[in-house]
């Protein structure tokens, strides 16, 4: 069973061992959305061959880089 010394919560091993087990199927489900969610914008962006040779900094919104101007 699991103790609260101190006010800090220390899990049995198997409390931990689910903890550690949800913590690595959390990771891996990120890893697989961050991938899809790549694929869909490389499938997004073959539309529009134009757009092919363009960086992540070259896309940034207007608003973004009225901010890095300096002020005159």
């Amino acid at each position: 069973m699991a103790r609260d010394h101190d006010g800090i919560y220390q899990p049995n091993a198997k409390a931990r061992k689910q903890q550690e087990k949800d913590q690595r199927r959390m990771a891996y489900r990120r890893a697989i959305e961050s991938y899809c969610d790549q694929r869909q914008l490389l499938r997004d962006v073959a539309d529009y061959p134009d757009f092919e040779g363009l960086t992540a900094w070259q896309t940034a919104a207007p608003t973004d880089l009225k901010i890095a101007r300096p002020m005159r």
